[in-house]
């Protein structure tokens, strides 16, 4: 599990004024000094995410697969998709908006989002330098509306701006290729089911024998694959999920110590505070307190 971030906690873990809270909808302006936020926490949001570059460049895991993001991409994010930034550059400039479903429900060209595989497998796209444009100018006058004082029909008018925006990156995705092979597809669904198993069994479970009979495979060929597919082992992705369900304990809960290793398995609280600091570099508290 990843820090999970929800409409209700955002405004808390990325120091943000609640007196700004909108109904479904939160938008971040993040420039320069934004590479601690964006590396400091993988990240998993519960509903639609929209990362537009509006500068630089940044590079990142998303769904286990690594992308690079330069100025004039779109990132669109569906629902409890991973995301983990790798790196950022000095002069990146990023506008991140996240949708409640709630929100998404209201527009069928966001529900399409929601649903469509070939962006849930192609989540990063370039855009014409004529539309780039079309989309700062909309974004612009989103985060205008977005901080004006709050009215009766501040939501709605967000509502329609957000839906033209997202408008003109759809007619993008229709102009792609949606066409895959057997063996990408196959590729998709086993690191689909893979995310699905360490989500649930990451805690009690390290065995790559146990995930390889879950998935009907080898050990070697699933150890192979993910490796060659996604940089990381086997137990190397078990560690990083346990240790994100940590962070996100810390972070979003009021356990104790002793009793977020009791969740996550641990055979005691000393065992958990080294396998953490071991991996994150610091201990469970420290990281709490930071």
């Amino acid at each position: 599990m990843a820090l999970h971030i929800t409409m209700n906690n955002v405004y808390r873990l990325y120091g943000m004024d609640p007196g700004q809270k909108i109904e479904g909808m939160v938008f971040l302006h993040q420039q320069n000094q934004a590479q601690d936020v964006y590396t400091a926490n993988t990240r998993l949001f519960d509903g639609l995410l929209l990362a537009f570059m509006l500068k630089g460049s940044m590079r990142a895991h998303i769904h286990f697969l690594e992308y690079e993001m330069q100025r004039g991409d779109v990132a669109i994010l569906q629902p409890q998709l991973l995301i983990e930034t790798k790196s950022l550059t000095q002069d990146a400039e990023i506008i991140t908006i996240g949708l409640s479903l709630d929100f998404i429900a209201s527009f069928p060209v966001l529900r399409e989002f929601v649903m469509n595989d070939q962006i849930r497998w192609q989540p990063v796209i370039r855009l014409p330098e004529e539309d780039f444009l079309l989309q700062q100018e909309l974004l612009t006058v989103i985060e205008r509306f977005y901080n004006k004082k709050s009215s009766h029909r501040k939501t709605e008018m967000l509502q329609h701006l957000v839906s033209t925006l997202m408008c003109i990156v759809s007619e993008k995705y229709y102009i792609l290729n949606g066409t895959n092979s057997l063996a990408a597809s196959r590729s998709h669904e086993i690191i689909d089911d893979f995310y699905l198993l360490i989500s649930k069994n990451a805690a009690k479970e390290r065995s790559v024998q146990f995930y390889a009979d879950q998935l009907n495979l080898t050990p070697q060929y699933l150890s192979t694959f993910l490796k060659k597919k996604t940089g990381k082992s086997v137990l190397q992705w078990v560690d990083e999920i346990r240790i994100l369900h940590a962070k996100s304990l810390l972070k979003t809960s009021n356990l104790s110590i002793m009793q977020i290793s009791e969740e996550l398995n641990f055979g005691d609280t000393s065992h958990f505070c080294r396998y953490f600091k071991r991996i994150v570099g610091i201990s469970p508290r420290a990281y709490r307190n930071r």
